[in-house]
């Protein structure tokens, strides 16, 4: 199954995420397929930054978001997550 969630970069108490779309079954911050988009918590507000055409297109071909994920995209603007 194909996922859209978060991995982890950034350093010690700094997170920043990248939104990828990657195989359920690999780790959290291993290979991935794509690079849809990042997520900064650290700035305020948040800053959400997330390709909304690519997410349309994995998701239209199955790939189910993270429930944190699914936020995401809706507060950048995609209504169908």
């Amino acid at each position: 199954m194909v996922k859209i969630r978060l991995t982890r970069l950034g350093a010690h108490k700094m997170p920043f995420y990248r939104v990828v779309v990657t195989d359920s079954r690999a780790r959290r911050d291993g290979p991935f397929i794509e690079i849809i988009g990042t997520y900064d918590p650290t700035k305020e507000p948040s800053a959400i930054n997330i390709d909304v055409e690519k997410a349309k297109h994995w998701l239209e071909k199955g790939a189910q978001p993270t429930v944190v994920v699914k936020r995401l995209l809706q507060k950048a603007g995609l209504e169908a997550a």
